[in-house]
């Protein structure tokens, strides 16, 4: 740590004691404990230094080149190194590295190519897909007439002929594939071939696996001839909070203007100088290493549950996450099992199943991901020993004795997995 950020803490501890010690507290939980949550990472350490930058300080309306304020000769130059990278790293024509999240860049998207009433086609929300997706309780839901396709009951795979018959019903104008919560790979030659059938647009929301398909453990939807995809920033790419939108050269235009002006304003430089950082990152041999582990990691772990008899969706997984069915697993509910499993330092979250039964707040079931726990060092080894851990522990859910040995395990464990950057 530099002096001058040393400082800053300091007087932060000195003029905030109060925001110093949540800062704090949050760290050593961190440290201590095992994060599981598919959607959480550690950012590199000179990420994290973007963060807290001069960058900051810099407001920047517009694009390179084309800004609304003077001083901008440093933020272009960050900017363009960041869309540069991205066009490398995902072999596209076009991006727009502003969008301030995941659901920022979806927006723009929708609202950039389409008019409001078209219809579009994604994945349901208990099946897989995102709020932004064309949940009914989100804005973009009420504003697009969104077809949802939905899993095959038996297995829990995509019914790809069902998805091409609603959509020769519907003849949706954007079909839309990628999940939040969906355990296995896409067939993107499929999802083309029926976008092309009724003339739609073709997009991928890449948030979870951005990373793997940089990394190239996964595949990248533009091989395949997709149109967009979108990817946060901060989950398997391991970067700042953020989101970009990666498309063919004919949508650039009408991508940009939607970000901006039309959706917000001023871009946050300092998180686009971390996607700069990021981006570098992802092109190296260590962070294709990374990518391709955190699958391992996650068909061991998965492997390691069914073993013990739990009921995973899917019976299994393609990707970096599993979803357990812990109502059929171990009589518990999602939020009783993440609470649970929060006692011993391991973090997950409850999520719904598909055609859940039970409500959003008490699920059928929790979301569990290897790309945190793949970022500490952890291996196959590793995977078995949480396996165990997450087993024991929701088989026991009201032993203390239990849960108290668990807990001191785990924080012995973590010891030997430094937290990048702290």
């Amino acid at each position: 740590m530099t002096t001058s950020e040393t400082s800053n803490l300091d007087i932060l501890q000195q003029q905030d004691p109060d925001v110093y010690a949540a800062l704090k507290g949050e760290e050593q939980r961190q440290k201590s404990g095992i994060e599981l949550i598919p959607s959480e990472n550690y950012t590199f350490p000179e990420v994290l230094a973007t963060l807290g930058s001069v960058f900051t300080n810099k407001y920047s309306e517009g694009y390179p080149g084309r800004r609304y304020y003077g001083g901008q000769q440093y933020t272009d130059q960050i900017e363009t190194l960041a869309r540069d990278r991205a066009k490398a790293v995902f072999k596209c024509e076009h991006a727009n590295v502003q969008p301030l999240s995941g659901s920022a860049m979806n927006q723009a998207v929708y609202l950039g190519l389409l008019e409001p009433g078209d219809t579009i086609m994604a994945m349901d929300l208990s099946h897989g897909g995102h709020l932004t997706h064309g949940a009914p309780v989100s804005h973009m839901g009420k504003l697009f007439n969104f077809v949802r396709y939905v899993t095959n009951p038996v297995d829990g795979s995509i019914d790809y002929d069902q998805v091409r018959k609603d959509a020769l019903e519907h003849k949706p104008k954007m079909v839309l594939c990628g999940y939040t919560s969906y355990p296995r790979d896409i067939d993107y030659e499929k999802f083309k071939a029926i976008a092309d059938e009724v003339g739609a647009i073709t997009m991928t929301d890449a948030s979870h696996f951005g990373g793997l398909v940089a990394g190239q453990s996964m595949r990248n939807p533009f091989d395949f001839g997709f149109d967009i995809v979108t990817t946060t920033t901060h989950k398997s790419l391991r970067g700042p909070r953020g989101g970009m939108v990666l498309c063919k050269k004919e949508f650039a235009s009408k991508i940009d203007k939607s970000v901006f002006p039309g959706l917000q304003g001023g871009p946050h430089m300092n998180a686009i100088a971390g996607i700069a950082v990021t981006l570098k990152r992802a092109q190296t041999q260590g962070f294709k290493d990374y990518a391709e582990q955190v699958l391992v990691n996650s068909k061991t772990l998965a492997d390691e549950l069914m073993q013990r008899q739990a009921s995973l969706i899917t019976g299994g997984t393609d990707n970096h996450m599993m979803v357990v069915d812990t109502m059929a697993s171990y009589g518990l509910d999602g939020r009783v099992a993440e609470e649970t499993l929060d006692k011993v330092n391991i973090t997950t979250n409850k999520q719904i199943i598909p055609d859940d039964p039970l409500p959003p707040l008490r699920p059928s079931g929790i979301r569990i991901g290897t790309p945190a726990a793949t970022a500490r060092g952890m291996n196959e080894a590793d995977m078995r020993q949480l396996g165990e851990w997450i087993d024991r522990c929701l088989r026991s859910p009201e032993d203390e004795a239990v849960l108290g040995e668990i807990q001191g395990a785990v924080e012995t464990f973590c010891e030997k997995f430094p937290v990048p950057g702290l």
